[in-house]
């Protein structure tokens, strides 16, 4: 496989992430809907800290894409940690809600 099928693999596998992320969200969002008003409140600053979170992988993801076919390795850590990171705080908020 060479390096520019390994990055639109990666990308790819990226973008399922993105989409199950998004799913996440928009749940939350709907429980958030249906909470009392301070529940609500709550919830509603984290869903924003999950936006803020998703749009910084999103823009590492972009990143990735853009890079030239050998320099994307380079980018690599740094989007899994972003989509780490932001699968570890959508799992946290969830298990708040």
């Amino acid at each position: 496989m060479s390096d520019k099928e390994k990055k639109q693999a990666y990308v790819q596998k990226l973008e399922a992430q993105a989409e199950v992320v998004q799913a996440e969200i928009d749940k939350l969002s709907a429980k958030a809907s249906k909470a009392n008003a301070e529940a609500k409140l709550e919830m509603n600053r984290q869903i924003e800290e999950l936006r803020i979170k998703r749009d910084a992988a999103r823009e590492k993801m972009r990143e990735l894409s853009q890079a030239g076919d050998s320099a994307w390795k380079d980018l690599k850590s740094g989007a899994e940690k972003a989509w780490h990171d932001l699968g570890d705080a959508v799992k946290s908020a969830a298990s708040r809600f």
